[in-house]
């Protein structure tokens, strides 16, 4: 197995600038696993390919405004950080560009424009990384969600007019760098005729970090250094899928996010209440523990998240899938259309 294997082409065009409007009239291709086919819907067909008894599990991490932007104290050099984890009190893992400028004891104005005035709080570096990491503290974080801007990725070029259109619409714990993509697509009316159907909703949170941005960069997959995330599953969760489980229910998985965490809490065979960082990389040959079927949207080529729907649908079939997509004119990424693996 090697990182080229998961890559494929893709037309800049394809990549979606910006959410469609209404959210849930994004396309949803549906392919069945069993047999191989693949359907072109749009996803408000969804409660059509749902049971009554189904399981629905949501990310509900809430993406932070983790961008911040200043300058080395006694200089001119700007400086931006992405906050990815707090560690403490005042205290944040971030990943610093320019990561040379940014050395160990250097002293920072964290800055931004309000109006007239300009807001600032002042900040330091602790430790040092790898590949830009910085611990960074903050003389005031209270201030850091005001001072922060949202972090789209690096693919996404147009301006966002709306910050709530990069969340859910249940989206409640704060703390993840990027959007939990596949849910963007539900809208409260959706959700509200899922229920009608009898489907059942649980939610896990796990904050989104680095990976996300960090592409696979040697040749054998399995020598990718994958970043952890903080992960949560209620007692309440681990009880009702483990139950779900054993009476033949099928546990539907919103978003590769959730498909990690709650996998990982069942690496002992049952569910358990998790609550701590979330290490597992899910590479083709693993054996899915709990996910009986997973919504996602589509992935960058080369990266942690193509292995894992590969893992789940195997890579045939999803070279397959994406190349259907490309040639039906599929909007990829973030703000992209979505697929349900049935």
């Amino acid at each position: 197995m090697k990182t080229d294997d998961f890559n494929y082409t893709l037309p800049a065009e394809r990549i979606a600038q910006s959410p469609i409007d209404p959210r849930d009239h994004s396309r949803l291709m549906v392919m069945d696993r069993s047999s191989g086919s693949l359907e072109d819907r749009f996803f408000y067909d969804l409660p059509e390919f749902l049971r009554s008894d189904d399981i629905l599990v949501f990310n509900d991490s809430r993406v932070i405004p983790a961008r911040l932007f200043g300058l080395q104290k006694g200089s001119t050099t700007k400086v931006e950080l992405l906050l990815l984890r707090r560690l403490a009190e005042n205290t944040w893992e971030t990943l610093a560009r320019p990561g040379k400028k940014v050395k160990k004891d250097t002293e920072l104005r964290i800055m931004r424009l309000d109006g007239q005035n300009v807001m600032e709080i002042s900040a330091k570096v602790l430790e040092l990384g790898e590949g830009g990491i910085r611990i960074i503290q903050f003389s005031d974080e209270s201030m850091l969600e005001e001072l922060g801007k949202m972090p789209l990725p690096p693919y996404i070029k147009a301006p966002l007019y709306q910050s709530e259109r990069y969340q859910t619409v249940y989206a409640r714990i704060k703390g993840s760098v990027a959007a939990p993509t596949a849910g963007l697509h539900f809208t409260p009316g959706l959700l509200e005729k899922l229920q009608q159907k009898g489907v059942t909703f649980c939610f896990v949170t796990l904050h989104i970090g680095l990976d996300t941005f960090r592409p696979v960069r040697v040749d054998d997959p399995g020598e990718h250094l994958i970043h952890t995330e903080h992960g949560i599953v209620s007692e309440e969760t681990a009880t009702l899928l483990n139950k779900a489980r054993k009476a033949g229910r099928r546990i539907i998985t919103v978003g590769t996010s959730t498909v990690r965490l709650i996998e990982a809490a069942a690496q002992k065979g049952e569910v358990a209440p998790f609550d701590g960082p979330v290490k597992l990389f899910i590479l083709p040959g693993y054996k899915f523990k709990v996910t009986d079927a997973m919504i996602t949207n589509f992935h960058l080529p080369r990266s942690t998240l193509i292995m894992m729907v590969s893992a789940f649908a195997g890579k045939e079939l999803i070279m397959k899938a994406y190349e259907q997509a490309r040639e039906k004119e599929y909007r990829f990424y973030s703000f992209g259309d979505a697929m349900l693996m049935l």
